[in-house]
């Protein structure tokens, strides 16, 4: 299995050997993905919800006054991405990163818009981290956000838009990206959340003794989801503090402070990430505690059935030489006596053991 992803990696850089600087080649796994193009453009008073069917009809949006967010979903369509990086005039550098899917989250700022990359995670029926790179693009009056594949975490942005909720439909660009982000943010919640209850759910089992053969597998499976949500959290805080901090004119003042928000639940999922990488490395420790408990609970054992069949042995080895000047041998209950006298030490040891609490 490790050589299998080793491999598969090593085929992702070996895609951007000998490109040119901005040549567009995704990376990613999901390579027959039909492109799903899908639009949002409103204003305070209407909104106007649309599948596109083709990658011209985005073009209509860029000089409107109303607000546009524009979602594309199939990274591995090449073409079409190109196509909307052209009449968007996007960077060939940014949209190479578009499509790079092993991107680290970052941002990245040019005359006219805002590049933005983060990790979009939540956990599926299975409880297995999903991780999918987001890419955002800011403009005057519109947002771009480009997907992978079907599924996210941005239903609770829609409905908002559709239903008019908040305040979304009456602030800017601006606000909508700050909602999508806070959209990803607030799922960080929800994957700690499940976290903790994993981590307590093992620390029970450790406590009770009910310690499975694959508990092991399961707390090294929880080190490398707390390692990948940190990989995805830390280059975060430097986004949004840039975001916050620098004065931008994509981003309205007040917008700021929202920002500064989701910078604060960054910190809180940051700091609760902390504490459970020490606690998983508790629970090793934990483990390994409980593996050598059992074991010198059963050398114990051992233990205390040699011993006492240590002077049943010494007794029995005596009897057992066959010299022929033993005058017990002519005893004519001779037999009973000796069996008398190993089950009387048998059971004196026994409530010697007891009484020293080795039982």
């Amino acid at each position: 299995m490790l050589k299998r992803k080793q491999k598969k990696r090593t085929q992702n850089y070996k895609k951007h050997l000998g490109q040119i600087p901005g040549a567009l080649v995704y990376t990613g796994k999901k390579e027959d993905v039909k492109l799903h193009l899908h639009s949002f453009d409103y204003t305070d008073e209407d909104v106007h919800e649309k599948d596109l069917s083709s990658i011209e009809e985005a073009f209509v949006f860029k000089d409107t006054e109303s607000v546009t967010w524009i979602n594309l979903n199939g990274l591995n369509n090449i073409n079409e991405i190109e196509t909307i990086g052209k009449y968007y005039q996007l960077h060939p550098l940014l949209l190479e990163d578009i499509v790079n899917t092993s991107q680290r989250p970052k941002i990245d700022e040019y005359k006219d818009y805002m590049f933005i990359v983060l990790k979009m995670m939540y956990y599926d029926d299975e409880e297995t981290i999903v991780s999918e790179q987001v890419s955002f693009v800011l403009g005057k009056n519109y947002v771009l956000t480009f997907q992978e594949a079907e599924g996210d975490v941005f239903d609770g942005v829609r409905d908002r838009i559709r239903h008019k909720k908040g305040r979304i439909r009456t602030e800017g660009a601006d606000y909508l990206l700050y909602a999508l982000i806070d959209a990803i943010v607030d799922h960080y919640y929800a994957i700690i959340e499940t976290m903790g209850n994993k981590i307590e759910d093992l620390e029970d089992e450790l406590f009770n003794g009910i310690s499975q053969e694959e508990i092991s597998q399961q707390i090294q499976n929880l080190k490398r989801e707390v390692l990948k949500v940190r990989r995805a959290i830390f280059p975060l805080r430097e986004i949004i503090g840039r975001i916050e901090k620098d004065p931008n004119n994509l981003i309205e003042e007040q917008t700021t402070h929202f920002f500064r928000d989701v910078y604060d639940h960054i910190i809180q999922v940051t700091e609760n990430l902390d504490i459970y990488r020490e606690m998983i490395w508790s629970l090793m420790d934990m483990y390994m505690t409980t593996i050598s408990n059992k074991m010198n609970e059963v050398m114990k054992v051992l233990t205390i059935i040699a011993t006492i069949f240590i002077p049943l042995t010494f007794i029995a080895g005596i009897y057992g030489m066959n010299f022929v000047n033993m005058p017990e041998l002519q005893y004519k209950y001779g037999y009973y006596v000796v069996w008398a006298v190993m089950i009387l030490i048998f059971l004196a040891m026994l409530y010697y053991f007891k009484r020293k609490k080795w039982l």
